[in-house]
């Protein structure tokens, strides 16, 4: 599963809709966090230099798969590279709930309002200075193959809709689609969760 649901950011920001849809309820409308929450997760508390004070990083977004684009294997391996650092191991994150259409990585109309708070979090005079590690987050129904993949193009659609529309420059952004790696819910195979559909935002530092 990826892009096409809902987005974790632990902006970590968003959890990502695998292949079912979602209803959208006033709850879940109201779910998402505002820019200026997002700002407050994402400012470091700290010098990330010398390690944030806020998020756990899980798992390793593992080797380039072989289907990637020359994009992704770049962001991949920068990814890789930050994920074993003390800088990623403790940034700030968010996670929020991007809702993409089933099976998809096309961006629902609420997935683009959650996406243009983000925006104008990234743009902000407080964030505007750092990079962020875009992660897509699937449950585990489908195989683990299509869930990487799904939550690849996801990740690089929340990335390419924030170059587009908030000019937000590429090399600020390194998605990666994290698939059934680091689940927020474990559970077994072929199971639904909402939970564990997300893209994950983090602070990556200056």
């Amino acid at each position: 599963m990826s892009r096409a649901a809902l987005i974790s950011f632990s902006l970590v920001a968003v959890p990502i809709l695998a292949s079912m849809p979602l209803l959208e309820s006033p709850a879940r409308a109201q779910s998402n966090p505002s820019s200026a929450q997002i700002i407050q997760s994402l400012k470091p508390a700290g010098d990330l230099l010398q390690g944030g004070t806020r998020g756990i990083r899980m798992a390793n977004p593992g080797a380039v798969p072989r289907h990637a684009t020359a994009r992704h294997a770049t962001h991949i391996a920068a990814a890789s590279a930050a994920q074993s650092s003390p800088v990623a191991a403790t940034a700030p994150s968010v996670s929020l709930s991007v809702e993409f259409a089933t099976g998809s990585a096309n961006l629902t109309p609420r997935a683009q309002r959650t996406l243009d708070e983000l925006g104008k979090a990234l743009t902000s005079d407080t964030l505007s200075q750092y990079r962020f590690r875009v992660e897509g987050h699937t449950d585990t129904v489908g195989t683990q193959q299509y869930n990487k993949a799904l939550a690849e193009q996801r990740a690089d659609t929340v990335a390419r809709y924030l170059e587009g529309k908030f000019s937000v420059r590429s090399d600020r952004l390194d998605p990666v689609g994290m698939g059934e790696e680091g689940l927020l819910v474990p559970t077994p195979p072929n199971t639904p969760n909402e939970r564990n559909r997300r893209v994950n935002v983090v602070n990556l530092g200056a």
